[in-house]
């Protein structure tokens, strides 16, 4: 009969691809892991891995086991976390966000969530959106912070507040876009000079799409994997870029030769959302934890929209 350890380790083989990794994540010898796998492999009669001399390589078998064990673990782990959560926001909760929400809502917003809840565990990821919703289905994470529209098909999304965007340039950039089009809309933007997220990002697919452009069109390429990166070069002259209304005062208060201009109605925009799996049971845990963030976020975009200088 299989075990949930050798499962465990199995997981952890399949995702390091290497004993010794494996090994190391599951914090026990790598004979000990290795035995185990072999001990799986006779209780099911089948082989699982190819070992071969710098990898391994799972069988079709080994795709099966792998998948069903991932399903095993996360029902396991959603128990544990129904358990810990059942009495609201106490034990151990594990959190991921998204980095263009981050370092922006996250000060704010623990302040709130350790102030209502002093024996909160919380544990914060910061990921990009795949990796984070592949982590909620897996139940490695119990939430996560995303921004919408984006594919959440088996998930939850509680809606917490609306983040609209702005564009951001150097001052003579946006008086001189703003002379030649008044007012101008995303889709009047020049392709050659907006400045993107890397791919990955769910911000820069975000713009592309309300610019109606793809990649291909965009010319400037930096790979920049930093909303403050963006945000530095706009402000010395280097291209447009958008900036979510929640990094307003922040990303101003860094770069504060940056200019910014409000798109005219219907705004482009994003909806921040809590996400999580529709198998972990809605107690007040996720209601308690997306009402502290929905009040972090409203007030961030109510100094936004204040700040003056819109």
């Amino acid at each position: 009969m299989l075990t949930l350890r050798q499962m465990t380790y199995f997981v952890a083989l399949a995702d390091t691809r290497s004993f010794s990794a494996a090994a190391e994540r599951a914090h026990v010898t790598q004979p000990a892991l290795s035995q185990q796998i072999k001990e799986m492999e006779l209780s099911l009669g089948a082989q699982l891995v190819e070992r071969l001399p710098r990898d391994i390589r799972l069988t079709r078998a080994g795709q099966v086991v792998l998948e069903r064990a991932q399903q095993v673990l996360a029902m396991i782990r959603d128990l544990e976390a129904e358990i810990r959560q059942s009495k609201g926001l106490t034990g151990r909760l594990s959190l991921g966000v998204i980095p263009t929400i981050a370092p922006y809502l996250l000060p704010r917003a623990l302040t709130r969530i350790k102030a209502a809840a002093l024996d909160l565990d919380l544990r914060v990821r910061e990921a990009q959106t795949a990796d984070l919703l592949t982590a909620v289905i897996n139940g490695q994470l119990d939430a996560a912070v995303i921004a919408l529209p984006y594919d959440v098909a088996g998930l939850m999304a509680e809606p917490l507040f609306t983040d609209n965007f702005l564009l951001a340039g150097s001052k003579s950039r946006i008086e001189a876009l703003s002379a030649a089009i008044a007012p101008p809309r995303p889709t009047d933007l020049p392709p050659d000079a907006l400045l993107l997220l890397d791919e990955g990002h769910c911000l820069a697919d975000q713009a592309l799409d309300v610019c109606g452009l793809t990649r291909a069109r965009q010319t400037v390429d930096l790979g920049a994997s930093s909303l403050s990166t963006l945000c530095g070069l706009v402000a010395q002259g280097f291209g447009l870029t958008f900036v979510p209304e929640i990094a307003l005062c922040s990303e101003q208060a860094a770069s504060p030769d940056m200019t910014v201009l409000r798109f005219p109605e219907p705004q482009p925009q994003r909806t921040i959302a809590l996400v999580r799996r529709h198998s972990t049971e809605a107690t007040t845990w996720f209601t308690d934890l997306a009402a502290l963030l929905s009040e972090a976020g409203s007030e961030m975009m109510q100094q936004a929209r204040l700040t003056g200088r819109l």
